[in-house]
């Protein structure tokens, strides 16, 4: 295996490496490069000349996976073992999409804690990061094989609110997948970007950036100054896009026809109604003749069909520019992105909304975002020398958490000077005292990364295991000295510590490090969820067995038994140190004690309503 041909200094790559930029999407995902002979970006093609792989992953009775175009196509004939929409889960726990889980057609595990959500197919259990890590896997492949070599570094993007966990899930998605993922942009960064904005030293601006795609829209306003985009304010509606232009138009034909079999005709519906939104974009008028009916709508109607919609998007910029504390006099330009903002009423009401009499549309809005990603990976190619390139930290940084595993608070190549904050907390009852590791690499185990330095955080009031909030932050000044601080919020108690910058690693050695971190990705990442699936069993028999001895008097004879049955499986599997196993005998023991918690609640509320009348 040959050498990573990498600047230690700046995080850029050799101008001899091909670095692709993925637009990882909700719906559709797609691929770009910047061509060596023009110096353009163009979105990778395949012989049936289509840019979007849509963003689903299939699996058949063998589980193995299938993405793209074949996998969309069962999502109606299998839906139970058809993901999609797995952008909304990453970096999330079941309590942060519990309210959306009946959107989706597979099975979302209900565990009833802060833990990483997953989705269970057949007996096999998936996080997200798996499942984004194979449609970036397919983006791979099909680069590969439109290029004829080696895809192997990417810049991928998100959405500008996508918090720290959910941008290192994205980035634990590509290593899986066999990238090394040198930066991760903002959507609507690229975009900007795309258009050319961004791109001179001297150039100031502040801009809108509307985004309208298939299922969601999205608001963000930034300023760009000394080519460095500052997202000021997002703002957006996660259940607004094109999906619902074609359902509010097929509910006007329903009302129009009096379809008598609405079940039989609603796809048929949906898909002449798309046709009816492209068409009214250029011409009139739309009429389509079937044996069965007529289906007809003019670009008046259309107007009034999609006026509340569009309506709903303007609020959302209005909230931005407020959050922003600008007036619509503020915003330079206006760019537009996603398929949706194709319909001719969006872009006729977007302008009258900021007072332009053009916006930034030229470009293919499916593309917009993957062009500007490849723009970005240009730069960090060394290939654009227009852009100043920002120093950037060379390696990950971040701490040891429970099993030994590395939580990245900074990763490799972010803008320095940075900061980045995350909270933690006891998991003995009483713990007065705190130990943080300080490591630098990017291994998934702290014992293959570097220590660089421990902070011990002492004097932590006593309390019960969960309830002390300690906060723990990293700040790189732009001189690259790394100061690490922890503070338990709860108290007050606070300890700080300063590390010199480089953390005296040769360039061989960083070099070294990152090769090693591509060899062991998956095998990485397998030991990651393994620890990660033995902590959540562990912690779920913990509390189940605090449970039963407080407790134990609410259950039957026969619950208590088959309760410490399934503990003592659930023991059995962890001694097995198969992940799927352990996953799915924690997940028995949850359903077994799910109604435990219920009636202790139910013989609570009795007690304390004794002797007492209800007015």
């Amino acid at each position: 295996m040959g050498k990573i041909a990498i600047n230690i200094a700046t995080g850029s790559i050799q101008q001899s490496e091909t670095i692709v930029g993925i637009d990882l999407g909700t719906t559709n995902s797609l691929i770009a490069i910047v061509r060596h002979d023009t110096k353009k970006a163009i979105a990778l093609r395949e012989i049936d000349g289509l840019t979007l792989v849509p963003s689903v992953v299939h699996f058949d009775h063998f589980g193995n996976p299938s993405v793209g175009v074949s996998a969309a196509e069962k999502m109606i004939s299998d839906p139970q073992n058809t993901i999609y929409s797995v952008k909304r889960l990453m970096g999330k726990s079941y309590k942060d999409v519990a309210s959306e889980t009946n959107q989706f057609s597979y099975k979302v595990i209900d565990d009833n804690s802060d833990s990483l959500v997953k989705i269970q197919v057949g007996e096999r259990f998936y996080s997200p990061i798996d499942l984004s890590s194979l449609i970036l896997k397919e983006l791979k492949a099909r680069a590969e094989h439109i290029l004829k070599t080696p895809v192997n570094k990417a810049v991928i993007t998100v959405p500008a609110y996508f918090n720290d966990t959910q941008r290192q899930a994205t980035r634990d998605a590509g290593k899986l997948a066999g990238l090394d993922v040198l930066r991760i942009v903002n959507e609507p960064t690229a975009a900007s970007l795309a258009y050319g904005m961004g791109l001179k030293a001297d150039e100031e601006k502040t801009i809108a950036v509307y985004d309208l795609g298939g299922g969601t829209f999205d608001l963000s306003i930034l300023h760009i100054h000394n080519g460095i985009c500052e997202v000021l304010a997002t703002n957006g509606d996660t259940y607004l896009g094109g999906d619902d232009f074609d359902q509010a138009i097929v509910k006007h034909w329903i009302q129009e026809l009096n379809f008598p079999s609405l079940n039989n005709a609603q796809a048929k519906l949906r898909l002449a109604a798309e046709r009816a939104k492209k068409q009214l974009s250029e011409s009139d008028f739309f009429e389509e003749k079937t044996s069965e009916y007529t289906l007809s709508l003019s670009r008046a109607q259309l107007e009034t069909i999609a006026s509340p919609l569009i309506q709903r998007s303007l609020d959302c910029c209005r909230n931005a520019l407020n959050d922003a504390q600008l007036s619509i006099n503020n915003i330079d330009e206006v760019v537009m992105v996603g398929g949706s903002t194709r319909l001719y009423l969006v872009k006729e009401k977007v302008k009258q909304f900021f007072g332009k009499d053009r916006l930034y549309d030229n470009l293919n809005p499916d593309e917009v975002v993957a062009l500007g990603a490849a723009i970005q990976a240009d730069i960090l190619a060394g290939n654009n020398t227009e852009m100043l390139l920002l120093d950037v930290t060379p390696l990950s940084l971040g701490i040891e958490t429970m099993g030994g595993l590395m939580d990245v608070l900074i990763p490799r190549n972010s803008k320095i000077p940075n900061k980045a904050g995350r909270q933690y907390t006891t998991q003995i009852d009483g713990q007065s005292s705190m130990r943080i590791s300080v490591f630098q690499g990017e291994r998934d185990l702290v014992k293959d990364n570097r220590a660089l330095a421990t902070l011990n955080l002492s004097g932590i009031p006593g309390m019960p295991a969960g309830l002390p909030k300690v906060e723990v932050s990293f700040l790189i000044d732009a001189d690259g000295i790394l100061k690490v601080s922890a503070k338990e919020l709860r108290s007050g108690v606070e300890q700080s510590i300063e590390i010199s910058p480089k953390y005296g690693l040769t360039d061989e050695q960083m070099e070294a490090m990152l090769l090693d971190s591509l060899s062991n990705a998956k095998e990485d990442m397998q030991a990651r969820a393994l620890v990660e699936a033995s902590t959540e069993a562990q912690q779920m028999l913990d509390t189940v067995n605090r449970f039963l001895q407080k407790n134990g008097s609410l259950l039957q004879a026969e619950e208590n038994q088959t309760t410490q049955n399934q503990m003592n499986i659930l023991k059995e599997a962890l001694e097995s140190k198969d992940k799927n196993l352990i996953q799915t005998e924690t997940e028995k023991l949850n359903e077994i004690t799910r109604p435990y918690a219920e009636r202790l609640m139910d013989a609570a509320l009795t007690e304390a309503m004794k002797g007492k009348k209800i007015l």
